[in-house]
């Protein structure tokens, strides 16, 4: 046997009713399943899940990486990925039903040649705001029967056009803000030259897969979505959602990695806004630096922590401000970030004082108003520097 034409990698613990269906519409795809492979990563040893499995055996080839440990997503995805034979990886979550001809669509439309692209699924039904929170069997719609989902892609297999994914009108520019990894498809090549695994090192639910699909953008592949790739979502319970400690936490966690204007703009004003302001943000950084960049720095001053936010940066990242330096004990800082300051990768309270310099009143409201917010947020005390007269 040749090697697959795609791998579906699916991350996978305690999750069996939303993994079988999943599973079954993996097994009614129009193409033939010699040529799909699905590799798992399973944090779990469970013998309830080789069960099901086996249901599945004589319809799909099924590989299946178990481990032990607390649940990561990142290492889940990553266990899939180093066991991929196929030339296109698939990343599908286990909470996701595909339409029967989803895979030939695929191949036929996008991947026949040897097209160098990531293609991002809608996920309809998906509801990012984590409204299924409670517990599996109160969450409304998670028993439904796989019928329900056969009639209801069948329905939008009818229906051309289909367009009930908003990330669809999401700004070219910041396209990478829309991968999240439910439903993603690219090389199997693409990944391995450019290293694309996931990070483990966020932890519970948010981010990990807008951070890779950043990767995957600043790797050069273009990002697209297309009305005639599409799955449909199946509800159960999450314990993450919008704005809890820990998706707060991989939030600064990203921009700590990624200490860029763009990621900024996105932790700050969110995707729609980032893209529509990114130009008018670089401009704003040149005027008020006279050409150059605006950045922060950290460091100490008599033995306590000090965050200086309005830096202007030269051409190696570094201060170019003698007032910004004198505000730290003497010798270099002890990080220097390239970011206006409207969000910061520092947690809660967690510097002792911030200075603000005159540049940051330069800035037009909507960026000076969310650097104040921004520093009120991880500083107790904050004190504005004034311009010598």
């Amino acid at each position: 046997m040749g090697k697959p034409t795609f791998s579906v990698a699916i991350p996978y613990r305690q999750r069996l009713p939303n993994l079988r269906r999943a599973l079954t519409s993996l097994a009614e795809q129009t193409m033939d399943s010699s040529r799909f492979e699905v590799v798992v990563g399973a944090i779990d040893y469970s013998p309830e899940y080789v069960a099901v499995c086996q249901d599945y055996a004589d319809r799909l080839t099924i590989v299946t990486v178990m481990v032990n440990g607390g649940w990561n997503c990142s290492r889940a995805r990553n266990l899939a990925l180093r066991q991929v034979s196929g030339r296109i990886l698939l990343l599908m979550d286990a909470d996701m039903v595909l339409p029967s001809s989803f895979l030939q669509n695929l191949h036929e439309k996008y991947y026949s040649g040897e097209a160098d692209v990531c293609l991002v699924g809608q996920m309809i039904d998906y509801r990012p705001d984590g409204v299924y929170t409670v517990p599996d069997g109160d969450v409304p719609g998670s028993g439904l029967p796989y019928e329900h989902y056969r009639a209801a892609l069948a329905e939008l297999q009818a229906s051309p056009g289909v367009r009930l994914d908003r990330r669809l009108d999401r700004d070219p520019a910041v396209a990478w803000t829309g991968v999240w990894a439910g439903l993603v498809a690219i090389p199997v090549a693409t990944v391995q030259r450019h290293g694309l695994s996931f990070d483990e090192n966020f932890h519970g639910w948010g981010f990990e897969d807008v951070e890779w699909g950043y990767r995957v953008w600043r790797s050069g592949t273009p990002i697209i979505m297309r009305e005639d790739v599409y799955g449909v979502h199946q509800p159960h319970f999450r314990s993450g959602r919008l704005g809890d400690d820990e998706y707060r936490a991989n939030g600064r966690y990203f921009l700590a990695k990624w200490p860029n204007l763009e990621v900024e703009l996105l932790r700050a004003f969110g995707p729609a806004d980032a893209a529509r302001w990114l130009g008018d943000a670089r401009r704003e950084m040149t005027a008020v630096t006279g050409g150059g960049r605006l950045g922060v720095i950290t460091g100490s001053a008599g033995g306590g922590s000090v965050l200086v936010v309005g830096v202007t940066l030269d051409d190696r990242q570094q201060p170019a401000d003698a007032t910004a330096q004198s505000l730290l004990d003497q010798g270099p800082p002890d990080e220097v970030l390239s970011l206006i300051g409207c969000a910061l990768p520092h947690p809660d309270q967690s510097i002792e004082r911030c200075f603000i310099l005159p540049r940051v009143q330069q800035l037009s409201p909507r960026y000076r108003d969310a650097v104040l917010n921004e520093v009120g947020r991880v500083a107790r005390v904050v004190t504005p520097v004034v311009a010598p007269a």
